[in-house]
């Protein structure tokens, strides 16, 4: 098999194992522990300075089995981030399939119902044992992180090992997983220092005490490995050893307080002010140091703080990338804030420039935030929104957006746009409106990234889309959007989008086929390949009103084919894709490829709701059409109840109300459940199916959808009744069986998490 292309960017130091620096120490007995272990998963778990990185790589040299190592940080706390560094730290050890990467690709809903699985899928077929080393996951706050973390355990194969090393007791099932005998701990007790390893750490600092002060420093410390490498460090620098020796004690203070009085201040004032003012930065280079510092030479300064004390740890084997020792940063970072907090912003305000300078946005919009410069960091969102959004980034996206409050967002209407388009296309129609009126209600004269000379065409184009106002409302919108963007606007194939679905609704075919091949045209040549399918989609369903079949199937096979050549099947968008392949196909009489193409389109159906009226409405009732063919009642039932109710909240929606009166007809002349009774789900049932083939109980996955518990259990008794079995496992298979979950890509039943 073919080694297949990470197709995203990573940050390649991240995904390197640390040197083993000479000096460092790490206790041997919970070395050798982890390397008998046979247990899936393994967790280091002790505050900062316990030395749980080093005793990771000196295990992994100790260790006959390949390491594959992620260094995270706060980053990465995005659960498609995360994955994708999981895959990428495997592939590097041993070669996954192309279909892991690809499930990581792209915007999508799908977290439970593809990624995680298919990612597990890899995990569990590999041809031989490794450990997975995810350091620093007290970085990751997200529980969208933890939680497939929870679920990735249940696909480790014989004789590998998940391990992390984390400050602080993750939010994992480790009460269940130390029930069961599946997970090898590490701790405080078994990571303190004794006076002779406490010794042999002194030795390797260059520093030797004589056996009381030993003890007491060892006793002072409590064995804490940092305390004593602090205590050492502020010797060399000139502190007597029997200050060093009696007067360190543990707690954040006096810490924070002996690094500022015992071993700061004792340093020569230029490395002092280096290591101050430079601990603003996550990773450091000698430019960036430079431009930080206004001065020249970082990068000697850097290899020379390497080389000389652990406070500097390098991300890279060619001495370009570093970072501060986690513990040591953190306590820089307080003596900055605490000596000298109004240079902080002016330090993050350079760092930002320099990333600017150097075409890193998405880091110098993490140091503009840093540094206050709301102006700035608005802009560098506004340019990012669309390439977070393109590369499935939402939880980074939805943060960043999350800086900014109601006021400012006035001030920003942009980032309002886009923050009301991400909540229509995930079926949060109420939010997409609060922030539409936001919007709506800016004054703000800000450049916009695309050119356009105010945000009006921005919002007429959303305002278009979400049809609020009816259909000749959206086509009056649509037409403003058109007459104001800017030539080459990234939003013009969207506004012609808009306007060319709100001709079709109308009856002007003509016209309407016009727009959707100019969308076609000009989103091809703009990589806007959402915009391109939903336009292909829309001429095969108005080919099809016409009979015209033939041009119907070439449309639609198109829309696919671009839909999965590009990964982007899980768009709420490709919904109307598969739907209109499910049409052609049941014409065909292809009836097997048809219910696959209808499965597909109910995996959205969570996503489509009346913030994109049209879209919701349209699929609703070609599935409608499609399982009256297959003679589907229950299913066709369901879904004309869905479309209805958003008719009822959106009645302006041109041919479409006549259409679904007539359908209802046709469905209420249908008797019985009859077909596929599974496909019969709600929206809401659908978007819960996932989470059963997860960890999680009932009351977790409650907190994960914003719903109560007993709507879990009642939908979850639903979902049993339809699939006609009595549990989670089984309703699984079920889903599996039909279609709405992936098949074979999730553990064995015995694997999976009780019920609820």
């Amino acid at each position: 098999m073919p080694t297949p292309t990470i197709p995203f960017d990573l940050v390649e130091a991240k995904l390197s194992s640390p040197s083993d620096r000479p000096g460092t120490l790490a206790k041997p007995d919970a070395i050798e522990r982890l390397c008998a272990s046979t247990l899936p998963f393994a967790a280091i778990v002790a505050p900062a300075g316990y030395g749980k990185t080093t005793l990771l790589a000196k295990w992994a040299d100790a260790d006959p089995r390949p390491f594959a190592w992620v260094a995270l940080d706060g980053r990465d706390d995005d659960a498609l981030v995360f994955l994708r560094y999981i895959a990428a730290a495997i592939h590097r050890v041993e070669p996954i399939p192309p279909e892991a990467f690809e499930a990581l690709s792209g915007p999508s809903d799908s977290i439970w119902s593809k990624r995680v699985p298919r990612l597990g899928s890899a995990l569990a077929a590999l041809d031989h044992p490794l450990v997975l080393v995810l350091d620093d996951l007290h970085a990751v706050a997200n529980p969208s992180c933890l939680d497939v973390l929870a679920a990735l355990c249940e696909y480790v194969p014989d004789s590998s090992q998940i391990a992390i090393a984390s400050r602080e007791e993750p939010a994992l099932p480790l009460p269940r997983w130390r029930a069961h005998r599946s997970v090898e701990e590490v701790g405080v007790v078994d990571l303190r220092f004794d006076e002779r390893e406490a010794k042999l750490l002194l030795k390797a600092a260059g520093v030797e005490l004589d056996a009381s002060e030993l003890s007491a420093l060892t006793e002072r410390t409590e064995g804490w490995p940092a305390g004593l490498y602090l205590a050492a460090l502020s010797i060399q620098a000139g502190a007597p050893s029997s200050a060093s020796a009696a007067g360190f004690s543990g707690g954040d203070r006096l810490v924070s307080d002996y690094f500022r009085f015992e071993l700061l201040s004792r340093l020569p004032e230029a490395e002092a002010h280096f290591l101050k003012y430079t601990s603003v930065l996550d990773r450091m280079s000698g430019g960036l140091c430079d431009a930080v510092l206004e001065t020249t030479r970082s990068a000697d300064t850097l290899e020379a703080l390497e080389h000389r004390n652990g406070f500097v740890v390098p991300l890279d084997q060619r001495g370009e990338s570093y970072r501060y020792h986690h513990l040591f940063g953190q306590l820089l970072r307080m003596e900055l804030e605490r000596s000298e907090p109004d240079v902080v912003p002016e330090l993050n305000r350079r760092a930002m420039a320099r990333c600017i300078a150097d075409d890193l946005p998405e880091a110098a919009a993490v140091y503009a935030h840093a540094a206050g410069e709301t102006d700035t960091t608005a802009g560098l969102v506004d340019a990012l929104a669309l390439t977070l959004y393109y590369d499935g980034r939402m939880e980074t996206l939805e943060q960043w957006l999350g800086w900014f409050s109601d006021e400012e967002l006035v001030r920003y209407p942009a980032l309002a746009v886009f923050r009301a388009w991400l909540r229509a296309l995930t079926g949060r129609p109420a939010e997409a409106e609060r922030w539409l009126a936001l919007a709506e209600g800016a004054t703000s004269a800000l450049p916009l990234s695309d050119g356009s000379a105010t945000i009006e065409p921005w919002i007429a184009t959303l305002r278009a889309h979400m049809m609020g106002g009816g259909v000749e409302k959206a086509l009056a919108d649509a037409e403003l959007a058109l007459d104001q963007l800017a030539p080459g606007s990234d939003w013009i194939p969207v506004a012609l989008l808009a306007r060319g679905v709100a001709l079709a609704l109308l009856g002007a075919t003509d016209r309407a086929t016009d727009d959707l091949t100019g969308v076609i045209d000009q989103g091809l040549e703009a990589g806007a390949l959402e915009d391109v399918y939903v336009a292909r989609a829309q001429l095969a369903l108005l080919a099809i009103r016409r009979g015209a079949w033939g041009e119907a199937a070439e449309r639609a096979r198109s829309a696919q084919a671009l839909v999965d050549e590009a990964g982007l099947g899980d768009y709420s968008s490709s919904a109307l894709v598969h739907v209109a392949t499910a049409r052609v196909a049941l014409h065909e009489a292809r009836q097997e490829d048809a219910r696959a193409a209808l499965a597909r389109t109910h995996r959205l159906r969570p996503l489509l709701d009346h913030g994109l009226p049209w879209l919701t409405v349209q699929v609703g009732l070609e599935l409608t059409r499609a399982h009256l063919a297959l003679a589907d009642p229950g299913a066709a039932r369901a879904v004309l109840s869905e479309a209805e109710h958003v008719l009822e909240l959106r009645p302006d929606q041109g041919f479409l109300l006549e259409d679904a009166r007539e359908l209802h007809e046709r469905v209420a002349a249908t008797t019985g459940s009859g077909g596929a009774w599974a496909m019969s789900l709600t929206g809401a049932e659908l978007r819960l199916l996932p989470f059963l083939a997860t960890h999680l109980m009932f009351p977790e996955i409650a907190t994960r959808l914003f719903i109560s518990r007993n709507t879990v259990k009642s939908e979850a008794v639903s979902i049993y009744r339809k699939f006609g079995v009595s549990s989670r496992s089984d309703a699984i298979e079920r889903a599996v069986e039909v279609g709405l979950l992936e098949s074979s890509i999730y553990p064995p039943p015995a694997n999976l998490i009780p019920q609820g």
